[in-house]
Order: structure tokens, then sequence, then C-alpha cells
């Protein structure tokens, strides 16, 4: 595989390792995010001033008002932080 397809089974074995924990395994609780967060993520969370902002970040991800991150919301995340991250991010 290419290191691009590679990097796509990494983020649907991810999300669905994550959601397959509790109820839907096509969606990821509120919990489920925050466990993905701090196991795959730990240093988004340790740089988080404010648990607050952690708590605004997974409402913004939920598009739909369902509750529940679905796998498109969750690649929106990944595209959304790995552009911040970026350092050739165009700057607005």
């Amino acid at each position: 595989m290419t290191q691009l397809e590679t990097a796509m089974a990494i983020l649907m074995k991810t999300f669905d390792t994550y959601a397959a924990s509790e109820g839907s395994k096509s969606s990821l609780s509120k919990g489920e995010v925050k466990t993905l967060l701090e196991k795959e993520l730990p240093g988004l969370l340790k740089s988080a001033k404010n648990p607050a902002d952690v708590d605004k970040l997974l409402k913004s991800l939920d598009f739909n008002g369902d509750s529940e991150v679905d796998f498109s919301e969750f690649v929106v995340m990944v595209a959304a932080l790995t552009c911040a991250c970026h350092d050739r991010s165009p700057k607005k």
C-alpha cells in the first residue's frame, strides 16, 4: 500500500476500534471521543488550557446534532487538526 492508503486504513481502523467500545459501531459517543483523544492525541489534551475547550471541540464535531461523531465528522476533525499542525497551511 502507498503511504496515503496506509494513512486511510489507519484512520478507518482507529475509528472502528473506538466506536466499537460502547453503543453504536458506526459512531463515537462523547466518552469514546474523549478516550480516543486521550489515547491517540495525548499532546492535544495536555496543551488544552481549559477542559471546556475540549468539550467545545466535541460539540463542534457533531455537525448533524445527534450527539454522536460519525466517521465523516471524525475525518473532518482529523483533517482540521492536521491543517492546524501543518506549517504550510494558509494563513488568513
